[in-house]
């Protein structure tokens, strides 16, 4: 893919379900390798609609980001279960456990931006 400057509406993007994210864990990869030739981020927003989660998991060198937009959920990190909710930023270094799930009754959403693209 041609690495480029790019701008493009949050409506052009397709919402999927990536491994590890269940019931109705939905996000849309905005910049990706896989959308905008993107080597150093990947920055998403995602929807958990009320019981949906990404299971726990670790990043091996990646840092990420959660900021909060609407909703509220439960964040799992090293163990400790936090209510999360809106205007929240949650930041995330390698090796720690970590996890989200919606446990409200609306929708959670929120950005998620990950560095570096690979877990290498």
């Amino acid at each position: 893919m041609n690495r480029q400057a790019s701008i493009r509406n949050i409506a052009e993007v397709e919402w999927q379900e990536f491994p590890g994210h269940f019931g109705g864990a939905l996000s849309k990869a905005l910049v990706h390798p896989d959308t905008t030739a993107s080597q150093q981020l990947d920055y998403r927003i995602s929807c958990y609609q009320p019981k949906a989660y990404v299971q726990l998991h670790t990043h091996k060198v990646q840092e990420q980001v959660y900021h909060v937009l609407e909703g509220e959920g439960l964040m799992e990190i090293a163990g400790m279960k936090t209510v999360v909710r809106k205007h929240d930023v949650v930041f995330l270094p390698p090796g720690i456990e970590h996890g989200i799930r919606n446990t409200g009754l609306q929708d959670l959403v929120f950005i998620v931006v990950t560095a570096p693209i690979n877990d290498e």
